[in-house]
C-alpha cells in the first residue's frame, strides 16, 4: 500500500485518525506525523512509538514486558469474564519471562526447522491445488477473491497438515480462528468480544479433545509432539490447548494477510512481478520486502516494570507502550525510500514478527507458504489482474484484506 499524500494535522489527530476507519484504511500518512512531530508520544497511560529503533529496542529490552495477567489485573479487572482473552493470556504469546522461556523451548522441541522445511513439498502440493481451484472459479474471466479462495484457504490447509486435524473439519476452525481473532485487537467492541468469547470455548472443547486422541494414539503429527513434551516438561493441559489455539489464530491471520497484502503489492508493481516470474529463486527477498511495505500487523505492545526511559523520554513503571510495528516498517532512518516496493532491498530486516524472546515462533513457516505461493501463482496465471477494487479489513492490528477481486485470465 503507497503512502498517500502528506495530512495536515498534529501527534495527538494523527492517533485519533488511527483508531478511525479511514485512518486504518491508509495509516501510513499519519505514522510519518508521529515519527516527524513525536515518534515517543505520552498519551494517556500510554506511550506510543513509532520509529524503527525504539520499537527494536522495546522488543528486546527485559524491562518491557508483554500483556500478562499482572498487567491486566491492573488495567482490565474484568478480563477473566472473557473466555477469549483468557485463552490468549494463557498462550506463550502473553506469558511473561519466567514462563515465557519454558513454554517457548516445550513449543520449539516440537516445532523444529527441520519439521517446518520438511512441510515445503506439502505446502506446493497445497498451493497448487489452490492455485487449481482459483483456475476454475475464474474460468471465463469471472472474478475471484484471493482472499476467501487462496490467502485463508491455504494457511488453513498447512495448519490442518501441520496440527493433523481431519480434512473436513477446517473449515470450521477458520471459522472460529476469524472470530477469535477479534480478541488480539487493540478495542474490540462488546459484541465483538462476545463473539470471540464463543469461539474461544469452542476451540478449546475441540483441540482438548484432540489431545485426548494423541494421547491414546500418538501420530507423527504436531499435536502428538506437544503432547510427547508436555509430559516431560510439565504443560498443563490448559497451556497445551491455549498454545494450539494460537499457533491457529497467529498463523491464520498473518499468513493470510501476508499473501493478500503480497498480492496487492505485486499486482500494483508490474515490473517486480514479471521479475518474479521470470526469477522464482527471488521469492525469499521479495517476501521480507512485502512484510516491510505493507506488514500483516502493525501493533503490538509491552508494558514497564520499572521506571525508564526511551529516547529520553520518561517513562513510569506500569505504564504501556503501544508500538507501531507499521510505522517501524516504513521509517526513513532505517530504510532508504521507505514508501517504494523494492525487493532487492539490502539489508531488509522488518519487525513484522517482531524481534527479542517473543520473536514469532511462526515465522519461517509464514515465510516458506509465501515463497512457494507467489512462484506458483505467478507461473500458473500469467494474466493475473485486479478486477476490482479492493476492499481493506477495518482493523488496527491485524492489517490486511477484506476482499481481494482478481482475474486469472486477463
Amino acid at each position: 500500500m503507497p503512502a498517500a499524500d502528506p495530512v495536515d494535522v498534529g501527534p495527538q489527530e494523527a492517533v485519533g485518525a488511527l483508531l478511525s476507519t479511514t485512518g486504518r484504511t491508509n495509516p501510513y500518512p499519519y505514522y510519518d506525523v508521529l515519527r516527524t512531530q513525536a515518534p515517543v508520544l505520552p498519551f494517556g497511560n500510554f506511550v506510543i512509538l513509532s520509529r524503527y529503533a525504539d520499537c527494536d529496542r522495546v522488543l528486546r529490552d527485559p524491562i518491557f514486558e508483554v500483556e500478562h495477567e499482572g498487567y491486566l489485573d491492573l488495567s482490565f479487572p474484568g478480563w477473566r469474564e472473557h473466555s477469549s482473552v483468557a485463552l490468549l493470556r494463557e498462550s506463550m504469546l502473553f506469558a511473561p519471562s519466567s514462563a515465557h522461556e519454558r513454554l517457548r523451548k516445550l513449543a520449539g522441541h516440537a516445532f523444529t526447522q527441520r519439521r517446518i522445511a520438511e512441510l515445503r513439498d506439502t505446502v506446493t502440493e497445497l498451493a497448487t491445488a489452490a492455485a487449481g481451484r482459483l483456475a476454475e472459479l475464474g474460468a471465463g474471466g469471472a472474478p475471484v477473491d484471493f482472499m476467501a479462495e487462496f490467502a485463508v484457504r491455504l494457511p488453513v490447509a498447512v495448519a490442518g497438515e501441520l496440527l493433523g486435524v481431519p480434512a473436513d473439519d477446517r473449515a470450521w476452525l477458520r471459522t472460529q480462528v476469524t472470530k477469535l481473532s477479534v480478541a488480539l485487537e487493540a478495542m474490540p467492541n462488546e459484541d465483538e468480544i462476545m463473539v470471540a468469547d464463543g469461539a474461544a470455548d469452542q476451540l478449546r472443547d475441540y483441540l482438548a479433545e484432540q489431545v485426548a486422541q494423541r494421547r491414546r494414539s500418538p501420530r507423527s503429527d504436531l499435536i502428538s509432539a506437544l503432547v510427547d513434551g508436555s509430559t516431560e516438561r510439565e504443560l498443563s493441559g490448559r497451556e497445551l490447548t491455549a498454545n494450539l489455539v494460537l499457533l491457529l489464530a497467529a498463523g491464520f491471520e498473518t499468513t493470510s494477510n501476508l499473501l493478500g497484502n503480497g498480492l496487492a503489492a505485486l499486482l500494483a508493481h508490474p515490473d517486480a512481478m514479471a521479475a518474479l516470474r521470470d526469477q522464482p529463486e527471488l521469492a525469499p527477498s521479495y517476501v521480507e520486502e512485502m512484510l516491510r511495505y505493507d506488514t500483516p500487523v502493525h501493533v503490538t505492545s509491552r508494558w514497564a516494570e520499572a521506571d525508564t526511559e526511551i529516547s529520553g523520554v520518561e517513562i513510569a513503571r506500569h505504564r504501556e507502550a503501544i508500538l507501531l510495528l507499521g510505522s517501524a516498517c516504513r521509517d526513513p532512518d532505517r530504510f532508504e525510500a521507505p514508501d517504494r516496493f523494492l525487493p532487492e532491498r539490502p539489508g531488509n530486516q522488518p519487525l513484522s514478527f517482531g524481534a527479542g524472546p517473543h520473536f514469532c515462533l511462526g515465522a519461517a513457516l509464514a515465510r516458506i507458504q509465501a515463497q512457494v505461493a507467489f512462484p506458483v501463482l505467478l507461473n500458473r496465471f500469467p494474466g493475473l489482474a485486479t478486477a476490482a477494487e479492493p476492499v481493506r479489513r477495518d482493523r488496527l492490528t491485524m492489517n490486511g484484506y477484506a476482499e481481494l477481486p482478481i482475474g486469472t485470465t486477463g
